[in-house]
């Protein structure tokens, strides 16, 4: 699961959100499956370059969400209520598709048309904060 994780340590969003994130997003997607186990906080954190403490913060705030359970001894693991977690993930989607249409409108009423609105999309992607 580690190469699955990316920690951007020069952007805006603390790296426990972005690892927070992710991780649900696994979740939501089944790329990360009921009772399976997440990285010990130390090893994840050895891999991703960041403190132990971002990760056992991005682990507590999964389980406060309960998309994960830690356990002494079992280690950190995805719960049975995966539909909770895909039902935030979902909310998250649905409110970005909103804003998403808002942006297509505008560009379409200034004339931009589909494949210079994408490289927009790419170039703001590439984009620091």
């Amino acid at each position: 699961m580690t190469t699955e994780l990316r920690v951007d340590l020069d952007a805006a969003t603390p790296a426990y959100e972005q690892i927070r994130a992710q991780v649900a997003a696994l979740v939501a997607v089944g790329a990360l499956r009921p009772g399976d186990r997440l990285p010990a906080s130390r090893d994840l954190a050895r891999d991703l370059g960041v403190a132990v403490g971002t990760v056992q913060r991005a682990y507590r705030e999964l389980e406060a969400q309960g998309v994960v359970r830690s356990r002494r001894r079992a280690g950190t693991v995805v719960t049975e209520d995966v539909p909770a977690a895909r039902r935030a993930a979902e909310a998250v989607a649905a409110t970005l598709l909103d804003d998403v249409r808002g942006v297509v409108r505008k560009a379409r009423e200034l004339g931009v048309d589909d494949a210079e609105l994408l490289t927009l999309v790419r170039g703001a992607l590439a984009e620091r904060p």
